[in-house]
């Protein structure tokens, strides 16, 4: 064999070595290319991934956040209106307890009425029964059989007190051993709880009647 000949297929074997190492390399290049694009494609979703909640817990956050905010400010403006409503029902019942002592009979009916359910609950006993100096004169008339029917069986002294009222009575027994007071301001404080719930129902629906202050 010549030496061209050697030369030729020196090259030709060189070439196909260059030709197989240019191959792998591709081959490792494209490998390395779909690699890398897999871990950048798995790095943006992972990243969008992130980006999305993130955004998604701010969202949320600022609904919560909006969302306390007007929950405060109706709270607010609930009490406001249940205060003025309670306001607004306290003075109807006063103008309405105000009317009924004007009025006689139907006064005395309503004082009889609370005497017996004091009456009913003190122990055993002669009474005093405290009013206004108005009343001890308006009252005296039918004070007699008023207090026969109201207190069967037991004295009950018709007299008067100097403290600011509206009106009603304050009865206690004789020895000072026990008291019921039946003015208008110790009802009203005892009903509070009931005028709350009724000025929560009016905020919703008309006003339930109010009567039971004045003649419950």
């Amino acid at each position: 064999m010549d030496e061209g000949t050697q030369v030729a297929q020196l090259e030709a074997a060189l070439l196909q070595q260059a030709e197989s190492l240019a191959r792998e390399h591709l081959k490792n290049a494209e490998a390395s290319r779909a690699r890398i694009l897999a871990e950048s494609a798995e790095k943006l979703k992972s990243e969008e991934a992130r980006e999305v909640l993130a955004a998604k817990v701010e969202a949320e956050r600022l609904v919560r956040r909006k969302t306390q905010a007007a929950e405060t400010r109706l709270a607010a403006e609930l009490d406001r209106l249940r205060w003025a409503l309670t306001e607004a029902a306290l003075a109807d019942v006063k103008r309405a307890f105000r009317e009924l002592v004007e009025d006689d009979v139907r006064y005395a009916g309503v004082i009889e009425a609370w005497l017996a359910a004091a009456a009913q609950v003190l122990p055993p006993g002669d009474l005093v029964v405290e009013v206004r100096g108005a009343d001890e004169h308006r009252l005296a008339q039918w004070w007699p059989d008023l207090a026969v029917r109201a207190a069967a069986g037991r004295g009950a002294t018709l007299v008067a007190h100097h403290q600011p009222s509206e009106g009603g009575l304050r009865v206690r027994l004789a020895d000072g051993r026990a008291q019921v007071d039946q003015t208008f301001e110790a009802r009203q404080a005892r009903l509070a709880d009931e005028l709350a719930r009724v000025t929560m129902e009016r905020l919703f629906a008309s006003a339930p009647d109010l009567g039971t202050l004045v003649h419950g």
